[in-house]
């Protein structure tokens, strides 16, 4: 089963267990998901890869709005902006420990043979196809500018 199919279950599993905040998380990930399959330009099909991605970006977005929310004296909205995110998250691989991220990206330093920050283009490259899922992008360009300076 696919991420489509599995998301389109799992609403009608929130559905039947009330579940309002999960229920709404998931009619927006399969929204973002039908929008993608129906895009100009696609083939009507949605790789997992892709949905991945699209569940990435959805769970930024919410963690951008929890933090305004929060700052803005909101932390009734910002508390569901991380609800939402936790029944996303559901559906992301596991994410990298900061060890674990730290020696992936040492042997791709390795293997590029960057020497300096002249080479961060050349790992995170490597680094953006390799770890895609695994960890977020701004934490792989936070520990590779660190690594290489």
């Amino acid at each position: 089963m696919n991420l489509f199919e599995q998301v389109s279950e799992d609403i009608k599993a929130a559905m039947l267990a009330k579940d309002k905040i999960r229920l709404q998380a998931l009619r927006g990930v399969k929204k973002e998901f039908l929008e993608a399959k129906t895009a100009k330009g696609g083939d009507g099909e949605l790789t997992d890869e892709a949905a991945v991605r699209i569940l990435q970006k959805m769970v930024k977005q919410r963690k951008e709005s929890a933090e305004i929310f929060a700052a803005q004296g909101r932390p009734e909205l910002a508390e569901n902006e991380l609800a939402e995110i936790a029944a996303i998250e559901g559906y992301l691989p596991r994410q990298m420990s900061a060890g674990e991220l730290e020696e992936a990206l040492k042997a791709i330093i390795a293997e590029a043979g960057a020497e300096g920050p002249k080479d961060m283009g050349k790992v995170m490259g490597i680094a953006g196809k390799t770890l895609a899922g695994k960890a977020d992008g701004r934490t792989i360009s936070e520990t590779v500018k660190r690594l290489l300076n």
